[in-house]
């Protein structure tokens, strides 16, 4: 955007958000879990559904681009950055309801969007709940995991989500049922629209359980993680999506590219699905590990993989636009 344009975003941004929140040319390796890409032109940290709104209606009648951000955990910002307004859905946006009962026995907890996944998965496991130990250790907020299904050992957000509320570019609070998500693999409606919707809150449905075991569950799938997984390197998670009928990480494998390195980006020795930025790599350097990677995976196997991290900003420096 012209600078006419962000001094007007950052003015209207003013009159409803504290200014400590709003910043100009935040550093997105700040933000995301792969810890590279450029600036974000204007960010500012949502605090309440009121903020959420009033930061969508502002960009919307500037015609100034939107991103949503949760904890950045599935995200690549190119070098470049990101052209007009993020918006971070985080800790200041992250309170759970007490459990509620539902008439057919089970019970209802809500989180507001910023809320992280273990977060909501240890309240439940507090108020003795099943249904959430899958994602003790997905490092998402419940915002980001409806808009792509999150899950991982045999559980997706899908199996207990009965309804979520959202706020659409113009300002318009909506809401969707369970059968309105339209789940799939790593998608639900929220991405076909093809445009911003910040969600603002989620509800779930759990049964009761027993605590001791529900939190044997949530160690075990930890210690899992810890073992298998390189958590103790920036990465996005799984790379790829898993192919119908294959894993990713196994074909990658299969391939002898564990190892692999182009600059500071390189393929986990620990889990072949796991592109991890262990050199205090670019966003250059990760897109072309990824191009690579897909390359030989395809003509090796015959299989194309699919990016599972979502891929947005600009090559060229929005610094300064």
């Amino acid at each position: 955007m012209n600078v006419n344009v962000r001094e007007q975003l950052l003015k209207t941004l003013g009159e409803s958000i504290p200014k400590k929140q709003i910043m100009e040319f935040a550093p997105m390796s700040r933000y995301t879990t792969l810890r590279l890409g450029g600036p974000a032109e204007v960010l500012c940290e949502a605090g309440s559904a009121e903020e959420i709104r009033a930061a969508l209606m502002a960009a919307h009648a500037l015609e100034v681009p939107v991103t949503l951000l949760g904890n950045g955990s599935n995200l690549l910002v190119r070098d470049g950055g990101i052209r007009g307004l993020v918006i971070h859905i985080g800790d200041g946006f992250s309170r759970i309801s007490d459990p509620i009962p539902l008439p057919d026995g089970r019970f209802a907890l809500t989180a507001q969007g910023g809320a992280t996944l273990t977060k909501l998965s240890n309240a439940a496991a507090d108020a003795g709940l099943k249904g959430l130990e899958f994602a003790a250790g997905i490092p998402g907020t419940v915002g980001g995991a409806v808009y792509m299904n999150a899950g991982a050992y045999g559980g997706e957000m899908k199996d207990v989500v009965t309804h979520v509320t959202a706020c659409e570019a113009d300002g318009r609070n909506v809401s969707y049922t369970h059968e309105e998500m339209q789940f799939g693999y790593r998608h639900s409606v929220l991405i076909d629209t093809g445009r911003p919707i910040a969600v603002t809150s989620v509800t779930v449905a759990l049964e009761k359980g027993d605590e001791d075991t529900i939190r044997t569950a949530m160690r075990e799938f930890n210690a899992r993680r810890r073992e298998k997984q390189p958590v103790t390197l920036p990465s996005c998670g799984s790379t790829f999506k898993r192919p119908e009928g294959y894993f990713a990480g196994t074909l990658i494998d299969q391939c002898g590219l564990k190892g692999l390195r182009v600059g500071g980006a390189s393929v986990s020795t620990l889990h072949a699905g796991f592109l991890v930025n262990d050199q205090q790599g670019t966003a250059a350097d990760y897109l072309a590990l990824i191009a690579q990677v897909q390359k030989i995976v395809l003509e090796k196997t015959g299989v194309t993989l699919e990016p599972e991290v979502r891929i947005i900003g600009e090559d060229a420096p929005v610094t300064g636009a």
